[in-house]
């Protein structure tokens, strides 16, 4: 499952913008931490979409030269595994 709340951060606690699922009680939750800044609301959509490529950058690598992507290939593999 995943789900993306907001949440503040006060004296040590987050603070979510909702309950979460009674199903979760007791479990344990991963959580990514990540700095909303207070001026989000005045960003364009074009500085969002800035921020959101710079932070993607993190996450990216560069393939081998000589690797092939073989459309038919993954979807041989997909109904295998249906």
């Amino acid at each position: 499952m995943t789900k993306i709340l907001e949440a503040t951060y006060t004296n040590g606690n987050l603070i979510l913008s909702e309950a979460l699922s009674p199903d979760l009680e007791g479990k344990k939750l991963r959580v990514l931490i990540l700095e909303t800044p207070e001026t989000d609301e005045e960003l364009t959509r074009e500085e969002k979409l800035t921020r959101f490529l710079e932070q993607a950058k993190q996450f990216s690598f560069k393939l081998p030269k000589d690797c092939k992507f073989v459309r038919d290939e993954i979807y041989d593999r997909y109904t295998v595994y249906r």
